[in-house]
């Protein structure tokens, strides 16, 4: 597999993410529905929205494992909240580790949305490529 990440732009350096990822010779793409802080018995997280995204991202981290790819070559992730301020002032400490645990440069879109399932307050949803 190859993978070119493309940022025309100066600012792009801090967001985290990149403009555009281009993939090549690639032997199977995943594409993950959002994951969310939901245990195990399907039973969803009543906690604040940084203890959500820990759940969430060991979840997601799971899921991608167990599909047999690796979160190094997450090349988009997209970022449900129900509160963009929040997950900014409570979350990033938590985010971004984990992007740079795995080294991941992907194609990202972070919306506030009205409401998710139940008490949720983050979901993410990747794809994934080997």
């Amino acid at each position: 597999m190859e993978k070119r990440t493309i940022d025309p732009w100066k600012w792009g350096e801090q967001t985290n993410s990149v403009q555009a990822v281009e993939v090549k010779n690639i032997t199977g793409t995943l594409y993950c529905s959002g994951q969310v802080a939901i245990d195990s018995n399907g039973v969803p997280s009543n906690g604040d929205m940084r203890s959500q995204l820990i759940q969430t991202i060991q979840n997601l981290e799971q899921l991608i494992s167990e599909a047999g790819y690796e979160c190094k070559n997450i090349v988009r992730l997209n970022v449900y909240t129900t509160s963009s301020q929040d997950f900014f002032t409570t979350c990033m400490d938590v985010y971004v580790p984990f992007i740079q645990k795995y080294g991941i440069k992907q194609a990202t879109t972070l919306l506030e949305v009205k409401g998710l399932f139940a008490t949720l307050t983050v979901e993410l949803e990747a794809t994934v490529v080997k």
